[in-house]
């Protein structure tokens, strides 16, 4: 079994190759090509994986980066982070706190309050639009 009680067979049968290769393997979608890098849509966004609740819309921001980028999580246990030295970089790898999904990466580079950027892929998250919203 793998994370969240899942078999990797599992997590290939309910995901799309890319949203397996993202999500489990650590991947990366393209900038600029992910369905959410430019949504405005007030909502959550979930966890594509186990949809847990992870951001909300208003968080969210344009940071220019080509990726869903968020100022903070919707609570402090809804993600986890841990170091990422891979493709010859430091990086803080962000992790779905409830089953390991790889989500992207925070930078220290974002807005106030936080000052935080958490570049996420669209391919690991699911908008949940707010009832009264319309795109």
């Amino acid at each position: 079994m793998t994370q969240a009680g899942k078999s990797d067979d599992e997590w290939r049968a309910k995901l799309s190759p890319e949203e397996y290769e993202i999500t489990r393997n650590a991947g990366t979608e393209r900038a600029f090509t992910g369905e959410y890098w430019d949504t405005k849509t007030p909502g959550v966004y979930n966890c594509r994986c186990c949809g847990a609740v992870l951001f909300d819309s208003e968080t969210k921001y344009d940071s220019g980066s080509g990726w869903p980028s968020f100022y903070q999580p919707t609570s402090n246990d809804a993600v986890k982070t841990r170091s990422d030295n891979s493709m010859m970089m430091e990086r803080i790898e962000v992790l779905c706190a409830q089953c390991d999904a790889h989500l992207g990466h925070v930078f220290p580079d974002g807005p106030q309050p936080t000052g935080l950027r958490y570049c996420m892929n669209s391919a690991s998250l699911k908008l949940q639009p707010k009832a009264d919203s319309e795109d």
